[in-house]
């Protein structure tokens, strides 16, 4: 899967005017500032809950629950916490997108194609499964190994498209620190550094750990759907005054022009801030297919039973 081109990587579908992050210690006297003419304040809260995936895995669902269905252009985000032998073996996807990011440990990812490859601790992996992939993830070393994984959904126009493969090694993530605040910037843009990533689907993922008594502020296209996800410790978010939330909640944001978060506790905090562009086109789900019509998923289920339209390669392929 390392056999990627990265000079035919674009850059993100940012005005860099929009998109900007600024920082400050807090002080004696909490800052009750945000920054922004108008915050972006949580309007729903989910707890991520354990369930089984795979085979014998389990991961921690928050969006793709029936409390947080999707949040457009966003299908699912997964935390996984997976030691061998289970995994995720052989399954197939078409019309969406996966990103992979591994906090700890590696997978292998192998597909009918002859990609094959291991992502470890810091690593993404940006799969556009498009008009049809089968592959499987496990895995590579004994103990845990912990992630997240992201569904993101094609417009119409783009679900039938090949499949692609954009992997980053953490050596090439582009990070920014300051007053206490680190950002890992895997697509978009934040204190001033660029993903190269291409977002076919405009999208930001940022990954920040506060320090204690630290805060961000980190503007987001005003048009764009966003959420956090709390990866480790508790925040407060949207302002200053709000409850402290702890690890494995999705925030989901309201309308504005930016979100504010402060790390008030005496442990470090670490969250992702995602955000895309929405698609307002029907989503019709079946399973690893995501189209736009039911005729469309009927289709699909006939193509990936009689290996057609994109699923060729299936009738032989096995992973090893």
């Amino acid at each position: 899967m390392r056999a990627v081109n990265y000079g035919l990587l674009l850059l993100n579908q940012y005005q860099p005017s929009r998109v900007s992050c600024f920082v400050r210690k807090i002080m004696s006297g909490s800052d009750h500032s945000s920054g922004f003419d108008q915050p972006r304040l949580v309007v729903k809260k989910v707890l991520a809950k354990p369930q089984r995936e795979g085979e014998g895995a389990v991961v921690r669902r928050s969006i793709g629950r029936s409390e947080l269905k999707n949040l457009d252009p966003f299908l699912m985000l997964d935390e996984f916490a997976v030691a061998p032998p289970a995994g995720f073996p052989d399954h197939p996807h078409r019309g969406f997108e996966t990103v992979t990011y591994m906090l700890q440990g590696a997978f292998t990812h192998q597909d009918f194609a002859g990609h094959k490859g291991t992502i470890r601790t810091g690593d993404v992996q940006w799969m556009t499964a498009g008009r049809g992939i089968i592959h499987s993830e496990m895995p590579a070393d004994e103990g845990t190994q912990k992630g997240l994984q992201l569904w993101i959904n094609l417009a119409s126009k783009d679900k039938m498209i090949e499949p692609n493969y954009q992997e980053l090694p953490s050596e090439d993530i582009k990070r920014a620190e300051k007053d206490g605040v680190e950002v890992r910037v895997i697509a978009g843009e934040s204190m001033g550094v660029r993903s190269p990533v291409y977002t076919r689907t405009p999208t930001m993922y940022l990954d920040f750990t506060l320090k204690p008594r630290a805060q961000m502020h980190q503007s987001i296209p005003e048009s764009w759907n966003s959420f956090v996800y709390i990866v480790e410790g508790e925040g407060v978010f949207g302002v200053v005054n709000s409850s402290p939330v702890t690890a494995h909640h999705v925030l989901v944001l309201g309308p504005g022009d930016g979100l504010s978060a402060w790390n008030k506790s005496s442990k470090p905090l670490r969250f992702v801030l995602i955000g895309g562009q929405p698609l307002n086109e029907p989503v019709v789900q079946y399973g690893p297919f995501v189209m736009n019509t039911q005729k469309e998923i009927e289709q699909t289920i006939e193509d990936y039973h009689y290996s057609k339209n994109g699923f060729e390669m299936a009738k032989y392929w096995r992973s090893q």
